[in-house]
């Protein structure tokens, strides 16, 4: 409740002020003694109560108390439009007096129009909009939260962006704040289209018989598509052993029994509506070189590891041969 008082007799009371929240209530009481003859309570020149006669038609505003002591009304569910001056007239035997105070209505901040989710090709310009209502009224700010949060980017109700980039797409927060309650939020997602780039693409050595895999990977807005060329010609998933698989970031082209015929230059096409690129790469013949197991007297082949190695005495044989020839 909002309350203020006074003495009659006094000089009159200084005006004060009463902060109230949208929809909450609203007491006025007014501090009197058995010298009044007469009170009321008005709103600016609007008679509210007189004694305890009501005046207005408002059917919120209702009389509280009404004696010896105190006199005191009660505006429920107050809007803004409640706001502004009241003020209790208290007659006296003497003369008037009269006490008076503001009632400052305080609304939480709400977002009534925001800009809706945007598309746009990187390179061009963007306006983003957020109007809030609230009394004080409220500080709108806008932050780039995703991909990753980089801060306040604006602190005004417009947001723009010129030349816009591909690190700039992502979730846009308009934030509106007032100190009366928590700050509402609403969030705007900017999506930035661009052509594909290629950012990774290996040749590969495999040798033949053996499985062999080509992959290329490019980031593009909307999700690039794939295809695979050799030699002009392109592939296709059951072409002689093969099988093309494409993601929404990359794409494989797998080789289940690589021939001397799979082996040569091979282009990977990314492309989506705002163009395309591609990269080459070359899958090669992989000669391995093994080394040949000495297999000659006191060789024996190792049942573990199916290597062959010297027999444990064939360290002897020098000592051997050194004895026999000093005896002739």
């Amino acid at each position: 409740r909002v309350l203020f008082s006074g003495t009659p007799g006094t000089s009159p009371f200084p005006p004060s002020l009463a902060h109230r929240g949208e929809r909450e209530e609203a007491s006025k009481r007014c501090s009197v003694d058995n010298r009044v003859t007469r009170v009321a309570w008005l709103n600016r020149s609007s008679i509210l109560y007189a004694g305890n006669d009501k005046w207005c038609l408002d059917p919120r505003v209702v009389l509280l108390a009404n004696t010896k002591t105190q006199y005191s009304i009660q505006i429920q569910d107050v809007d803004v439009y409640d706001e502004g001056p009241y003020t209790c007239s208290v007659q006296t035997d003497n003369h008037p007096k009269t006490s008076r105070v503001h009632l400052i209505v305080q609304v939480s901040p709400k977002i009534i129009e925001i800009s809706s989710d945007i598309s746009i090709n990187e390179g061009g310009n963007v306006s983003l909009t957020c109007i809030a209502t609230g009394r004080p009224d409220p500080t709108i700010t806008w932050r780039h939260i995703s991909p990753k949060a980089v801060g306040f980017v604006s602190e005004d109700e417009y947001l723009e962006i010129t030349g816009i980039t591909r690190e700039q797409s992502g979730e846009y927060e308009c934030s509106a704040s007032n100190d009366v309650a928590a700050p509402v939020v609403q969030r705007v997602k900017v999506t930035v289209n661009y052509p594909p780039y290629i950012s990774d693409a290996k040749s590969t050595g495999v040798p033949v018989g053996q499985k062999g895999i080509l992959q290329c990977e490019a980031s593009a807005v909307p999700s690039a598509e794939f295809q695979w060329y050799k030699d002009d010609k392109r592939l296709a998933t059951g072409q002689k052993g093969l099988k093309v698989e494409n993601e929404a970031f990359f794409s494989r082209l797998t080789f289940f029994n690589v021939s001397e015929q799979d082996y040569g230059n091979y282009t990977c096409v990314a492309s989506n509506q705002l163009g395309n690129t591609n990269a080459s790469m070359i899958l090669y013949e992989e000669t391995t070189t093994a080394l040949t197991p000495w297999k000659g007297p006191g060789a024996v082949h190792d049942g573990n590891n199916g290597a062959w190695r010297r027999a444990g005495g064939a360290w002897l044989l020098p000592l051997s041969l050194a004895h026999l020839l000093l005896k002739f």
